[in-house]
């Protein structure tokens, strides 16, 4: 289940980290996040900013060159 999507695809760094920051402040904890990126350094800044942030990637996928991630907002 999803709460909020974000459509960062053609976008490149830091831009869709940024955008995904500005969509998190929309939610409250155990909330999710449906994100698209194609931004080939995605998955590591999206696993370093979930570390961070103390959110939980629930799901990641590559579908073409399309990456997918659920995130589950923290406390």
């Amino acid at each position: 289940m999803k709460n909020l999507e974000v459509n960062c695809e053609g976008m490149n760094c830091p831009m869709p980290i940024v955008e995904l920051t500005k969509a998190s402040r929309q939610l409250q904890s155990g909330q999710r996040i449906e994100v698209t990126a194609t931004d080939l350094a995605f998955k590591p800044d999206l696993e370093a900013w979930a570390r961070r942030m103390g959110h939980e990637i629930e799901t990641f996928e590559l579908i073409d060159d399309v990456q997918r991630a659920v995130i589950c907002i923290g406390a």
